[in-house]
């Protein structure tokens, strides 16, 4: 077959999804490093909520993500990455099966003032056997715990990669997808060899 001489790129769209607690942060991940305006199903918490939804520690927080949050981020012309974020709140966990469903990975993220948020974000990756790493969202009123008191406290693997990020900090958030990915690559090659 004859080339017309122009370079043809096919690009990779790869699934990641974005875990953790209530409140954590993930919907302002999501919209930090997004290149495409986010698609976000946020609702206002209501008194319908009471007694439902736990808000210790994150009570002025006014709205809730009832399905998902969405972007995208073009890594390199091959490497396009598409972002899912959870929602935190218990009763919409459900959801969690379907956002997970074809990902290459997963960012859990945690909130060192509220860290048992993200025990069930950990369990159901290890569960699945999927890739993840931690980010924790370093908070400006949370006290700062090195990675490997996170780890000893979540109780993780070695293998788990933990970082310390900001949510709202489009360079931070890159950093922590370019973690994620050289992890998802480490755990395929080790899986090659075994």
């Amino acid at each position: 077959m004859a080339s017309d001489g122009s370079d043809r790129r096919f690009s990779s769209a790869v699934k990641i999804v974005i875990a953790g607690g209530f409140g954590v942060g993930k919907t302002t991940l999501v919209g930090s490093v997004s290149e495409v305006p986010p698609l976000r199903t946020e609702e206002l918490i209501t008194t319908a909520s009471s007694g439902v939804d736990d808000l210790e520690g994150v009570e002025t927080k006014s709205t809730t993500t009832v399905a998902l949050d969405f972007g995208r981020i073009t890594i390199n012309p091959e490497l396009i990455l598409y972002l899912f974020g959870t929602p935190g709140q218990h009763r919409f966990w459900f959801m969690w099966d379907e956002l997970s469903r074809g990902a290459l990975g997963a960012v859990v993220l945690a909130d060192t003032r509220r860290l048992d948020t993200c025990f069930p974000a950990v369990d159901f990756f290890e569960r699945r056997r999927l890739p993840f790493i931690v980010a924790v969202n370093c908070f400006d009123d949370a006290h700062r715990y090195g990675t490997e008191e996170v780890r000893g406290a979540l109780d993780l693997d070695p293998h788990v990669p933990i970082l310390l990020c900001d949510a709202r900090a489009r360079d931070s958030t890159k950093q922590v997808l370019t973690a994620l990915m050289h992890h998802v690559m480490t755990a395929a090659r080790l899986a090659e060899t075994h």
